[in-house]
């Protein structure tokens, strides 16, 4: 049940490569948490220069530049820290192999939430019994 939130300098990706990052992060979330294939929601933010702002040196080992992608997942909690970091490498590391977007430009924020807190519509909160 994620909701993935990516925000990104405009001009910096054409619509290819919007969907190829959506897809990358998608298989990725498949892969490493098991989430259903349908369970797909996504939102894509682009933001002004004057309006993205980022250090090019922190807490990384080369800069990171303007193709930075801010990727907000919001999940069900549950997930150990072995899978969390095994999401982190294998989204920074598609991305990297398919788009050539640097590692350092790909910064991951999880977010976890109890199953009580969702409705995918209907007024229901269909993930609890």
């Amino acid at each position: 049940m994620p909701f993935v939130k990516v925000r990104y300098m405009e001009d910096e990706y054409d619509k290819e490569s919007l969907t190829s990052i959506s897809q990358t992060i998608m298989k990725a979330l498949i892969k490493e948490f098991q989430v259903p294939k349908k369970d797909y929601f996504q939102v894509f933010s682009s933001y002004k220069k004057e309006e993205f702002f980022y250090d090019p040196h922190y807490l990384v080992r080369h800069e990171r530049d303007h193709r930075l992608l801010y990727i907000q997942i919001t999940c069900g909690s549950g997930r150990t820290e072995e899978q969390k970091q095994s999401l982190y490498k294998e989204i920074a590391d598609q991305l990297y192999n398919k788009l050539h977007i640097s590692k350092e430009n790909v910064f991951i924020i999880l977010i976890e939430t109890g199953l009580e807190n969702w409705s995918f519509g209907e007024g229901l909160a269909q993930m609890i019994k």
